[in-house]
């Protein structure tokens, strides 16, 4: 059924249907949010002019074949356009776009909108020659350097589609995407750098390529690190970057081809040790105004601001917030190759801070986790100023209490919490600087629900829960402009993994509840909470409770079983630098804090000290992978772990509780047929 646009009474005087009482909220943000769930149509076409198109839309929405929404259907469009050009054109080419600061190679490299254009251009029209046309997949391996984006936006210039894979994954690990999304070509680095390392990535790229069922038709195309190494290429396979640029015609400048709102503009697939490569398919139109009003609405940034999402081209934060969102509003990106810590301080990101005089941050907690490990008393930090510094946006991981207070304390700034997916692309709960919020939202809360998303708390039978009760996270449909538009080559999967359990939701497979105001909290996944002797319990509570202790600076809870209670938590952490107690004594006040703050409910008892706990390279916390391996359970690894050797300490701690007594040795995802 075709959906029409219609003239709607929006009483956003009653927004208490939404869980939002009006006298608790900004006006800005009540009238916003209830325009948006009620007339989706009005709204989002009020937003659609935020981009130039080529041809305007026939229709904001078309929901006739849920869940496969589609919203400005009918309009054209260019995202290198969006991106690059109308600023030129608007005169502002001699804006910086990117600022490329590598500790890692002792280069800050400032590159302007018009000097961007050039290159894009360049490489756009070298493709061309070499057959990349529109609907074409191009493979991307490299690391975060500005000649990443220069690749996205030169390929989607010509109506192509992308598929950026994290620098530096295993072969057989780029090898899977390779065969599943079939590129013309791919693009690569030859190498990528690491502290006290450098990764081989043509290497990696070789080996991918020879053991992968499907061969890109043309040669891949190589950008030479000369500052990092110096690497000789095998002329039947590679072909230089800049002899593709030579390739260009500068008198026959390559124009953007314009796509429909609904086409594809990229693939980006998730990490995961399933049967079959997952990759979200983000289609144009929508995706693009979402995140320009976004990056004004939640982050509060302008044309010409400077933005900082401390992230990689890997993940979809890159894809959305380091590339699209800022190019397409005319900002500065700030892409930071290195660490928190380690290159060569931990003064880096108060050092970025001042220099590029970045207004907003985008970050995981653990990367401030690591710098109030590292540097507690902020000894490299205190050098720099922070004045340009508005507020500091954290995501991608529950984010404690104690971080929290810490990192406010430090940067004396605002520390908001939101939450969002790869499937979803931009927010879906927030504190918005544009809505004018309280910026001292509830503790542990990840804000409230942002324009267009109708956040429901459902327990398993589908019935929705109380007021701070616990249940499964779930978002009515239609969602909005900006959502995946399915799994790559999956409609199935796609339908059943996010749809079928709640019908006429989508489910977010995260747990959580709303409080009396509306906020939403959200605990953990869903399968990170346990129940012990009939009671749940989220591993985060239990968490932020043992972080309260000062001589704590990192931890993670999951559940084991226990043969009285079903479950029990286990508690592994990581002490402070300088602590001088026993594991013994440390352990037994964690307890005891545990039972003062959450009860003897928790049973908590089995609880020992590690030195490093193991994560994902974007610095998620691998609690269920922990929890396999503690049951006895074969556990496969994804690709993205950041150092699989840490299960070696993780083995010696749970078995010293007791547990992976038979656990056989970890293994790093392969590619699985």
């Amino acid at each position: 059924m075709e959906i029409k646009e219609d003239k709607m009474n929006i009483d956003c005087s009653d927004s208490s249907l939404y869980g939002l009482p009006t006298e608790a909220h900004s006006p800005k943000y009540l009238e916003a949010y209830c325009k948006s769930v009620q007339n989706p149509i009005a709204f989002w076409q009020e937003l659609g002019h935020l981009l130039d198109w080529d041809r305007p839309w026939d229709q904001v929405l078309d929901n006739s074949n849920s869940p496969f929404t589609k919203w400005y259907v009918g309009g054209y469009l260019n995202a290198c356009y969006n991106a690059i050009d109308r600023h030129i054109l608007a005169g502002r080419g001699d804006k910086v776009a990117l600022i490329h600061d590598s500790p890692l190679t002792n280069v800050v490299r400032k590159v302007t909108y018009q000097e961007l254009y050039e290159q894009v251009l360049q490489l756009a029209g070298g493709l061309a020659k070499m057959g990349v046309t529109k609907g074409d997949r191009v493979v991307i391996y490299m690391p975060l350097i500005p000649e990443t984006i220069i690749a996205m936006l030169a390929i989607v210039r010509l109506g192509a589609v992308h598929s950026v894979v994290f620098g530096g994954f295993a072969a057989r690990e780029l090898c899977s995407r390779i065969e599943h999304v079939e590129p013309k070509l791919v693009i690569a680095a030859n190498a990528g750098v690491e502290p006290g390392r450098v990764v081989p990535y043509l290497d990696i790229l070789h080996s991918a390529i020879n053991m992968s069922r499907w061969k890109p038709p043309q040669r891949n195309i190589i950008f030479m690190r000369e500052q990092v190494v110096l690497d000789k290429l095998d002329d039947n396979a590679d072909i230089l970057w800049d002899a593709v640029l030579a390739m260009s015609d500068p008198n026959e400048p390559v124009a953007c081809v314009p796509i429909e709102a609904n086409d594809p503009l990229y693939i980006l697939y998730t990490s995961g040790t399933t049967d079959k490569p997952k990759g979200v398919l983000r289609t144009i139109g929508g995706h693009l105004v979402a995140l320009m009003y976004t990056l004004k609405m939640i982050y509060g940034i302008q044309p010409g601001d400077t933005w900082w999402a401390a992230s990689d081209m890997g993940w979809v934060v890159g894809h959305s917030y380091i590339c699209y969102g800022p190019l397409c509003l005319g900002a500065t990106s700030v892409m930071y190759e290195g660490k928190p810590d380690r290159t060569p301080d931990p003064g880096q990101y108060f050092r970025i801070i001042d220099q590029h005089k970045v207004c907003s941050i985008f970050s995981v907690p653990t990367s401030f986790r690591v710098i109030r490990r590292a540097d507690p008393e902020i000894k490299y930090g205190k050098q720099y100023s922070l004045k340009s510094l508005r507020a500091i946006f954290i995501a991608g991981e529950h984010c404690d209490y104690e971080t929290k207070a810490w990192i406010h304390k430090t940067f004396k700034v605002p520390v908001l919490n939101h939450w969002w997916q790869t499937e979803t692309g931009s927010a879906i709960t927030a504190t918005c600087l544009g809505f004018q919020q309280n910026l001292n939202p509830p503790m542990y809360s990840t804000g409230l629900p942002l324009v267009g998303y109708d956040v429901k708390i459902l327990k398993k039978d589908g019935s929705e829960a109380a007021p701070t009760e616990l249940g499964r996270i779930v978002l009515k449909l239609p969602l909005p402009p900006g959502n995946m538009a399915s799994l790559y080559r999956n409609d199935e999967l796609y339908r059943k993994l996010y749809f079928q359990k709640f019908p006429g939701y989508y489910d977010t497979m995260d747990a959580g509840y709303k409080d009396e105001r509306g906020y939403i909290f959200v605990t953990a996944r869903d399968d990170d909470v346990i129940n012990v002797a009939g009671h749940r319990l989220s591993t985060s509570s239990l968490e932020d409770a043992v972080l309260r202790h000062p001589d704590v600076v990192d931890v993670a809870v999951f559940g084991v079983p226990e043969a009285t209670k079903g479950q029990v938590p286990l508690c592994l952490y990581i002490p402070v630098d300088n602590c001088k107690k026993t594991d013994a004594k440390l352990s037994t006040e964690i307890i005891t804090l545990i039972r003062e703050v959450v009860g003897p409910i928790a049973a908590f008892r089995l609880i020992t000290s590690v030195n490093n706990l193991p994560r994902t390279r974007s610095g998620k916390t691998m609690r269920k992978a922990m929890a396999d391996f503690a049951r006895n359970e074969r556990v496969v690894l994804p690709a993205t772990i950041d150092d699989a050797s840490v299960f070696v300490e993780i083995r010696r701690a749970l078995q010293h509780l007791g547990y992976a007594m038979t656990a056989p040795d970890p293994i790093v995802a392969k590619l699985l047929d």
